[in-house]
């Protein structure tokens, strides 16, 4: 509980409840240890909220207690001092507002659903621009075991214009596309897909998605009516089209988009969470670009994008494959005699001179009856040649010793 005021600064116990023991079925366990704290001067009542519960800080004892519990990679809030008024009796603080109460619900409910602990949380963390401007989000998380390993998130009571939300994106858009110190900017122009955010610099510091795109961000409305939120949600969407959509691929047939160098942004509402029995586990999330609302898992997942690429680049191979099958069964020539088409081995036997052989017109059985034929022609010529010439010796030879017997 110290650890979680430490990083939240302040904190109702419905929220700390939500937060750290969400299985409980109400508040009351939370409320005995913050008083109990409360008597070892670790943690004090800041104020009591319109709603009537109290909100609780830390002590200066509570936040040195709390800095040595943190990790030093967690960043500790600052210590909300005890004021006094002229009398030294403590003066009850007013200065919490519905956005920090939003802030720290968010991370409550979240929490509470399974995402992360206390500890997965970091608030107003700054993302410095080149052209001067650091963009501070309202919450960082980091919780790999639940299958988001980062996600930036900006709470929104529907009090500021829709221009600035979609600002806040195009920031985050021109921050992720920084490259890291001492990055090649020419190696990082010739890499494709995934292989681009090593040379960036939000690699350097939040860890891999597990997805193609940038680390996702979410916009968590909270107040005024359904109907302003759902407005809002819609123009939000409308304004930040180039930001979170991702570039079709170019070639014919391919459905899927490429989002590598997109930011994926989900939006939900807490009073959407807070009623779902799932809280924020449930299909309480929309992901910009689609209509159905999903769970957060749902929501980050991409199966029109690399996964479908790869399928469909498959299916594109194959289909080159059958038409180049095709067009080669076209050209594949048939034999002169009985009309079959040649076969492989035959087809190359037949093209690999330049010169045309006398019986390249026939399939492979058809030459050899034809090979056969004019081999048991010319064996028969030979023989009838042989069969004359013997029959000329021997009437050569007759005719001879006919003269000579008639000599004698």
């Amino acid at each position: 509980m110290l650890r979680a005021l430490g990083i939240f600064q302040r904190a109702t116990a419905d929220q700390l409840w939500r937060m750290l023991r969400p299985a409980d079925r109400h508040d009351r366990c939370t409320r005995d240890t913050l008083k109990a704290l409360e008597k070892t001067g670790l943690v004090r009542e800041e104020t009591r909220l319109e709603s009537g519960h109290k909100l609780w800080v830390l002590t200066e004892k509570g936040h040195k207690e709390a800095k040595t519990l943190l990790p030093k990679s967690v960043r500790i809030s600052a210590l909300r001092k005890l004021r006094l008024d002229a009398k030294g009796r403590p003066v009850k603080d007013d200065g919490y507002d519905e956005h920090a109460a939003a802030v720290t619900s968010t991370a409550a409910v979240l929490t509470g659903a399974g995402y992360g602990t206390p500890l997965s949380w970091q608030t107003e963390i700054a993302h410095k621009l080149p052209y001067g401007y650091t963009q501070y989000a309202d919450l960082t998380m980091r919780a790999p075991d639940a299958g988001v390993p980062a996600m930036l998130l900006e709470v929104d009571r529907v009090n500021e214009p829709v221009d600035d939300l979609v600002d806040k994106l195009r920031r985050y858009h021109d921050w992720f596309g920084l490259l890291a110190p001492k990055a090649d900017p020419a190696k990082e122009k010739a890499a494709r897909g995934a292989a681009v955010h090593d040379f960036r610099l939000w690699s350097r510091i939040y860890p891999a998605t597990g997805r193609e795109g940038y680390p996702p961000v979410a916009f968590v409305f909270t107040g005024k009516t359904a109907e302003q939120r759902e407005s809002r949600m819609r123009r939000l969407e409308q304004a930040s089209h180039r930001y979170f959509a991702g570039t079709p691929y170019p070639w014919a047939g391919f459905t899927a988009v490429d989002y590598h160098q997109a930011v994926p942004v989900v939006v939900t509402e807490l009073e959407r969470i807070t009623a779902d029995p799932a809280g924020a586990g449930g299909p309480v999330w929309r992901r910009l670009g689609r209509q159905e609302w999903q769970t957060l898992d749902e929501a980050l997942d991409n199966p029109d994008g690399e996964r479908l690429y790869r399928v469909q680049e498959e299916q594109s191979r194959r289909r080159q494959a059958e038409r180049k099958a095709a067009e080669r069964e076209a050209q594949r020539p048939a034999c002169t005699q009985c009309g079959t088409r040649f076969t492989d081995e035959r087809w190359q036997v037949t093209t690999r001179s330049s010169w045309p052989g006398q019986w390249d017109g026939l399939c492979g059985p058809c030459e050899k009856e034809a090979v056969g034929r004019a081999e048991a022609e010319r064996v028969a010529r030979r023989e009838e040649e042989e069969s004359a010439a013997r029959e000329a010796a021997e009437a050569e030879m007759k005719k001879g010793r006919g003269l000579f017997g008639r000599r004698r």
